[in-house]
């Protein structure tokens, strides 16, 4: 007799990848996971916003605020608009990725001493490398700059900028450097920019920013990424300044929400802001204004008083009007609510 069986428990399945697991599941809202789950589950097909409401019963406005969660954690990046987004794991996929790349062996490091001995790029990295980390390298120490250029196939530019970042960080032993590289190789840097980028999410700053918001337990998505990059580089913000905003975003929204730090940093970038003494100075001028707000009725908001401030003023777009830019943000956020967007600033 034939039997015709059925192996029901034949193995279909979709792979999660421990970094999601271990980095952002924990940190995301239940439902928030659920949508991400269900696009790994459904990748590479066409899925819309009403598909995946229907399919784990949500309103629309609720996919649409998980997809915008997820593409601020970079761990999803929207290729297209509409009701039919096309979505592509980005950052997920990186980190699954990495994990993957295989080291090449270092093979005969004598052979590739001699090869590379009349390599006048390689002999004038040799060099550099060496100013930087204030040493006279070796000869094992040599011959992983040679692995690293050679093997790895790293440009010399790359590996000056990876000797700057190690010595900057008071790292200066050959190990140390050799974990750097071999992160960088698995993550894909080729480049000088590509690893600033990078390095910049595990700066001293960066990190007192994470402190600030009270996250731990994973590295900064790139749109917060690209956040501290404007407060630190564009603004040339200390950190002192940019902590105080992180603690005022906290106190005011009780969620660590960027985009609305980023409001009061630059209220403050406008107002000619460069220390907690200006900040301080700004407040007392904005509590002076509601004062008199109060003294003078039928004074709008943000109107001049017919008198100046006492003193001399020394922020700029802030002579003979208020400058409430708690409020400002706070309206702002507010506003975004009611048109059905989340309190992060994402529509």
């Amino acid at each position: 007799m034939n039997l015709g069986l059925k192996n029901k428990m034949a193995f279909q399945g979709t792979v999660v990848s421990n970094a999601f697991i271990d980095t952002y599941m924990t940190a995301a809202n239940g439902e928030y996971v659920k949508v991400f789950l269900y696009l790994l589950r459904h990748e590479g097909e066409e899925v819309t916003v009403s598909a995946i409401a229907d399919a784990l019963d949500h309103t629309e406005a609720d996919v649409k605020r998980a997809l915008a969660y997820w593409e601020e954690a970079g761990l999803l990046e929207r290729e297209g608009d509409g009701d039919r987004p096309e979505l592509r794991q980005s950052a997920e996929k990186e980190a699954a990725a990495a994990r993957d790349v295989e080291i090449p062996e270092e093979g005969n490091s004598c052979d590739r001493m001699e090869r590379l001995s009349g390599d006048e790029e390689f002999t004038a990295l040799l060099y550099a490398v060496q100013q930087y980390l204030g040493k006279t390298f070796t000869q094992i120490e040599c011959e992983k700059f040679a692995f690293f250029y050679d093997g790895l196939k790293m440009s010399g530019d790359l590996l000056e900028y990876l000797a700057e970042y190690c010595a900057g960080g008071g790292h200066s032993s050959i190990r140390y450097i050799e974990k750097v590289a071999l992160n960088w190789y698995q993550m894909g840097i080729h480049t000088r920019e590509e690893a600033r980028d990078y390095t910049m999410r595990y700066s001293r700053d960066t990190s007192a920013v994470m402190k600030a918001f009270g996250i731990t337990g994973r590295s900064p998505a790139t749109a917060e990424t690209e956040f501290m990059k404007r407060w630190f580089k564009e603004f040339g913000f200390d950190c002192k300044l940019v902590t105080e905003a992180c603690g005022r975003t906290i106190k005011a929204t009780g969620t660590a929400s960027f985009p609305y730090a980023d409001k009061i940093l630059t209220g403050w970038k406008e107002a000619g802001v460069k220390t907690l003494g200006d900040v301080e100075e700004l407040d007392r001028r904005r509590q002076a204004s509601k004062r008199q707000d109060r003294r003078e009725p039928g004074n709008g908001r943000g109107q001049e008083t017919g008198r100046k401030p006492a003193g001399s003023n020394r922020f700029k777009n802030f002579e003979e009007r208020t400058y409430n830019y708690e409020d400002y943000v706070w309206e702002d956020m507010r506003r975004r609510q009611q048109k059905g967007g989340r309190m992060d600033g994402t529509e």
